[in-house]
């Protein structure tokens, strides 16, 4: 059988663990300490968005303006209330069937990567105990757009080495499936782009990754 492909490139959030609760939490204290409405509806909105696009789109409820610096503080604010959320992390929030999942395409010889528009990308992969696991780590400190722009997935194809269209990228938000067509990658979708049909292949679980490669 001829291999379409030579790489995996991963999603972080939402495809590898799960942080939704923690950015809500985090978005949340900001809102609430500015008199702005915030909910989960608002919060769904920010997936797969950097944290400055995500501000704005909380700041669209806001009654006042505010300065880039005001913005920026805001934003880092709400970055180190994350931060302390995320340390209460362990090697018991990755799922069982994401380890086993990736240590099988290991085994099959697949490179892996990360493909994530967060900042504390390597942190989180630290405290569920996969630091130093992937090939390559592409995320948000070293790209200046957030997906859909598919600058986050070619930055990781180009650290593998490998040419996009051998690398196969596992999301689960519709802008990051597009993302990676955009940058002439395939996508095997989960969770809500699965829903939404966005992937070449639409799967119920990271694990049927086995299945079709």
């Amino acid at each position: 059988m001829v291999r379409e492909f030579d790489a995996i490139i991963f999603d972080l959030d939402g495809v590898i663990c799960y942080t939704d609760e923690y950015h809500y939490r985090a978005w949340k204290a900001i809102a609430d300490n500015n008199g702005i409405p915030f909910d989960h509806t608002i919060n769904n909105r920010l997936r797969g968005v950097s944290r400055m696009a995500s501000l704005e789109i909380i700041l669209e409820k806001s009654a006042c303006p505010f300065s880039d610096a005001e913005k920026e503080a805001l934003a880092a604010q709400k970055n180190e209330i994350y931060k302390q959320l995320l340390s209460e992390m362990t090697p018991d929030d990755l799922p069982k069937e994401v380890k086993r999942t990736l240590d099988t395409l290991r085994e099959k010889q697949y490179l892996l990567a990360i493909g994530s528009s967060s900042k504390n990308a390597p942190f989180i992969l630290q405290q569920i105990g996969l630091g130093g696991y992937f090939d390559a780590v592409s995320d948000g400190n070293n790209i200046t757009h957030s997906k859909p722009d598919p600058e986050v997935f070619l930055k990781a194809a180009q650290m593998l080495n490998v040419a996009p269209s051998r690398c196969l990228v596992v999301e689960d938000a519709v802008s990051g499936a597009q993302a990676a067509h955009v940058g002439g990658m395939k996508a095997a979708c989960v969770g809500d782009a699965s829903n939404e049909g966005a992937g070449d292949w639409n799967l119920q679980s990271v694990e049927e990754l086995t299945e079709i490669l």
